[in-house]
């Protein structure tokens, strides 16, 4: 399947906001059954298993889009790898996960690891497409951008969600600056443009 091609975005889109909608109906996502929502989306259950496996992929693909956007919104649009653009990445997690936790309700703490990976594999989608351009073209230095993009993606993620999980006793900015000092000291090597 081509994830490029139109009809392969639409009809994602589709069976995304019929989840969503369920999801705002009913507030529970053991409640809602696939064949609801293809019926919603319009399309049958063959089609829907061609795009997710079950509707927790569905779920995780929502969560991580959400992420995307909220991203999206908070980033400068040709974000690259500087100082300015990783405070504003990390303060974006952090509030994310905030908000997310606020709203979570007691039913959905058995998919907080599904939503945790989901959150985390973005953020580090969002850091190998900075560092890629910074190191160089060599296949060798592929696997180092790699592994550097995701212990940033954790150096960051991991001290929001405990965070978030905690009673925030010290302030979400201060927490930021935390770990900016902790993510320019890891790259360090690299060229940060400040």
């Amino acid at each position: 399947m081509n994830r490029d091609d139109p009809r392969v975005q639409r009809t994602r889109q589709l069976l995304l906001q019929a989840f969503m909608t369920l999801l705002e109906e009913r507030h529970n996502i053991h409640s809602i059954s696939v064949q609801e929502i293809t019926q919603l989306a319009t399309v049958n259950r063959a089609t829907f298993y061609a795009h997710f496996e079950d509707k927790y992929a569905l779920l995780e693909c929502w969560m991580r889009e959400k992420f995307h956007r909220a991203l999206l919104r908070q980033l400068p649009a040709s974000s690259t790898l500087q100082i300015d653009t990783l405070r504003l990445l990390i303060v974006a997690v952090f509030h994310f996960l905030a908000r997310f936790r606020e709203q979570m309700k007691p039913a959905d703490r058995q998919f907080e690891p599904l939503f945790e990976i989901a959150l985390q594999q973005e953020l580090y989608q969002v850091l190998l497409a900075w560092l890629t351009p910074v190191i160089s073209r060599d296949p060798l230095q592929k696997e180092a951008v790699e592994t550097t993009a995701l212990v940033v993606s954790w150096a960051i993620f991991g001290p929001a969600a405990q965070w978030s999980r905690g009673e925030r006793i010290i302030m979400a900015e201060e927490m930021v600056d935390h770990v900016l000092t902790i993510v320019i000291a890891g790259l360090s090597p690299l060229t940060i443009v400040t």
